[in-house]
């Protein structure tokens, strides 16, 4: 009886092994699939000119999209430093008062938020911020993604604070350490790698989004001014050159998408190797 329990046990664990693997495998495929597929299309298409050119006139074959390159940076990076200190105190809140009436309404609003569609916030950016200014800049551009990344920023490190240990954190106030100290110097620091994992998630979610910022940063065909101007990005110049009856702007189209894609992955990876790094050193 219990060598045939034995089996029966180790049938059910192969099967369940089984199941897992291909689920993970089928969960791959796609991905690596679209990787495959955007890089054979996009390899073509770049070259020196693509990365030190500004866009040629309509019709003209050529040019790159050097202006759009810098124009994503400029506008993630203002998003950053909006969404980042904001979302994470946010966070850090959430996790220290999780039963007080406020952190009740801000995690109820970060989980609406997080579902609003990312072209409803552009038109409210257009309203708040184009509307009342008179022209579209990639300041507005910045707030529009800085409140996509906000609510994945906000829950990402609440969650996270709630899985440090409350050891630590008793500990830390058993030694007579103010409790602010406590919650910045250990409950934080401890939770640093997955948050920076979390922002990372956010920062990836933010850069290929283009229906914001058709109404915040519009386009520019040229190198982007000061933070009241329109501004260049990639993912409205994929979207202006994937419609039109060029052959060479679909070149160039699939190009950026490559470029974009990888650029979310190096930003991943390179911050998971920093944070790795950082906290052996400590």
């Amino acid at each position: 009886m219990e060598d045939a329990s034995y089996m029966r046990r180790k049938l059910v664990d192969h099967a369940v092994r089984g199941a897992c693997f291909i689920a993970a495998l089928l969960a791959v495929v796609p991905l690596f699939s679209v990787l495959y597929y955007v890089a054979s299309k996009g390899a073509g298409g770049l070259n020196l000119a693509f990365f030190t050119e500004l866009p040629k006139p309509v019709g003209e074959e050529g040019g790159g999209m050097a202006n759009a390159l810098v124009g994503t940076l400029e506008l993630v990076g203002l998003a950053c430093l909006f969404a980042m200190p904001l979302g994470v105190l946010a966070g850090i809140y959430l996790a220290e008062f999780r039963e007080s009436k406020l952190a009740t309404v801000v995690r109820f609003s970060a989980d609406v938020m997080s579902g609003v569609p990312s072209i409803t916030i552009g038109i409210f950016v257009y309203t708040l911020v184009v509307l009342s200014t008179g022209h579209f800049s990639a300041l507005a551009g910045g707030i529009a993604l800085a409140l996509i990344m906000l609510p994945t920023v906000t829950r990402t490190t609440e969650e996270l604070l709630k899985l440090v240990p409350e050891e630590l954190r008793e500990a830390g106030l058993g030694l007579g350490v103010a409790k602010w100290r406590v919650t910045m110097r250990v409950m934080v620091r401890t939770a640093l790698p997955g948050i920076a994992t979390g922002v990372m998630l956010a920062i990836a979610r933010v850069a290929g989004e283009t229906a914001p910022l058709l109404f915040t940063a519009f386009n520019n065909r040229f190198w982007g001014g000061a933070l009241d101007e329109p501004i260049a990005s990639l993912p409205v110049q994929i979207y202006t050159y994937a419609v039109s009856p060029y052959e060479d702007w679909h070149r160039q189209a699939w190009a950026a998408a490559l470029v974009l894609v990888t650029m979310v992955l190096v930003l991943n990876v390179t911050a998971r190797v920093l944070v790795r790094h950082r906290v052996r050193a400590r």
